[in-house]
């Protein structure tokens, strides 16, 4: 009768391992630039941006107020 094979002789048990295996690597890269790489701003001054852009959308819609008033609406 033939032996049976030792189990890191067979293919599949590496074919299973090698989908966790290569998460994990990723895993490892991926802290690794998270690490070693800067999180720089867009801009210093993001936030009063932000403030500028909502004003100047909120001032868009007060203009378009008095057009939707004066629109009959149709049913």
């Amino acid at each position: 009768m033939n032996a049976p094979k030792r189990w890191y002789r067979e293919p599949w048990p590496w074919i299973l391992m090698a989908g966790p295996a290569i998460v994990v690597v990723a895993g490892i890269y991926t802290a690794f630039l998270a690490v070693t790489t800067s999180d720089g701003l867009v801009a210093e001054d993001y936030y009063r941006r932000g403030v500028e852009i909502n004003r100047r959308l909120s001032g868009e819609e007060r203009a378009h107020v008095p057009a939707k008033q004066a629109m009959p609406v149709r049913q």
